[in-house]
């Protein structure tokens, strides 16, 4: 069952905020815990671009972190998780050492430099702004689509975006995902409007389409971003949440079992030209009373809200001038 707004910030204790600008086609995306929240990571893509993530590995010192950024502009777009963390400091945030409060914000980005957008920011990139911007919008609501991280995104065949979606366990557990979709390949069947996410859509949250039957001829075709001769332009970066109690070690866990929801939304993934990066948090309010058992179903659940984040990030995209690909709406809705 979809949580209340079917957002990640229908895990208690989280606020999303978004920063877009139109012009540069290009934004940042936070996610802001109440408090200090255990995190980690798994990174499945072969180009990756990322700040403060070895902290995120079980075994390292730090367990918890004030806010995860994701943010377009390639590694430009890193400054938008020293933005964050600058005004984190400003507020009185931060793991403590002595007197001094440093901000911990893992950072991940993806590569949107090629979407039609005004890139021509001189001697300063403006995402340290974007993200201060991102972290001044936080609100338990927001919307999908062309915002955000996901302002700029593209897939192979349709414009990409910010997508979300949450889920409430039988255990009264909640997960959710946040993603923004830049993928090499496509979230779509072959040429059809369905999502290869289908079987794990609740209502009809990305158009009600279900799968594609009998599926195209076409449907595994490998068809990418490479055949517009554009290497390099493509990343997945997601994060998953859930209130329920976790180690560092469960919460990488439970970031390696969500991949299996871009794998089942995206076609192909994982690839050598893909960033594929998850982070998992918890906010630490509800005990998982049956231990593995429990575990089990809260990573398939991230996976399958990861997926459907996916697909309704695509749905919700909405069109913009020297777009180089059409939104699923202009070439299917209606």
């Amino acid at each position: 069952m979809a949580g209340m707004r079917n957002l990640i910030t229908d895990v208690p204790g989280l606020k999303v905020g978004n920063a877009s600008d139109q012009e540069l086609k290009s934004g940042a995306t936070v996610l802001v815990p109440d408090e200090a929240a255990v995190t980690s990571v798994a990174i499945h893509g072969g180009a990756p671009g990322t700040r403060e993530i070895a902290l995120l590995e079980p075994e390292q010192t730090v367990e918890k972190i004030d806010a995860i950024v994701l943010a377009g502009g390639s590694a430009f777009g890193l400054d938008a998780g020293a933005g964050v963390q600058g005004r984190l400091a400003e507020l009185g945030y931060g793991f403590e050492i002595g007197p001094v409060r440093v901000p911990i914000v893992p950072t991940a980005i993806l590569f949107d430099l090629l979407n039609g957008g005004d890139k021509s920011w001189g001697q300063a990139a403006p995402y340290r702004d974007l993200g201060r911007s991102a972290l001044d919008d936080i609100s338990y609501d927001f919307v999908l689509g062309s915002v955000g991280a996901g302002t700029g995104a593209t897939t192979a065949n349709l414009k990409g975006g910010l997508g979300s979606a949450s889920q409430k366990l039988d255990n009264g557990v909640t997960i959710g995902a946040i993603v923004a979709v830049n993928a090499l390949g496509r979230a779509t069947i072959g040429d059809s409007p369905h999502f290869w996410a289908a079987p794990f859509e609740v209502g009809h949250e990305f158009g009600g389409k279900g799968m594609a039957h009998p599926l195209p001829n076409d449907s595994t075709a490998v068809r990418t971003k490479l055949d517009a001769l554009k290497a390099g332009a493509n990343t997945t970066i997601a994060a998953v949440a859930t209130d329920a109690i976790l180690t560092k070690g469960e919460a990488k866990r439970l970031a390696v079992m969500a991949h299996d929801g871009l794998a089942r939304a995206l076609w192909p993934a994982h690839t050598p030209l893909d960033g594929d990066l998850v982070f998992a948090m918890s906010t630490g309010q509800q005990r998982l009373e049956n231990g593995l058992e429990d575990m089990v179903q809260l990573g398939a659940a991230a996976a399958s809200c990861l997926a459907r984040a996916i697909a309704r990030g695509i749905y919700n995209a909405t069109p913009a001038s020297d777009d180089p690909v059409p939104t699923w709406q202009q070439r299917f809705g209606g």
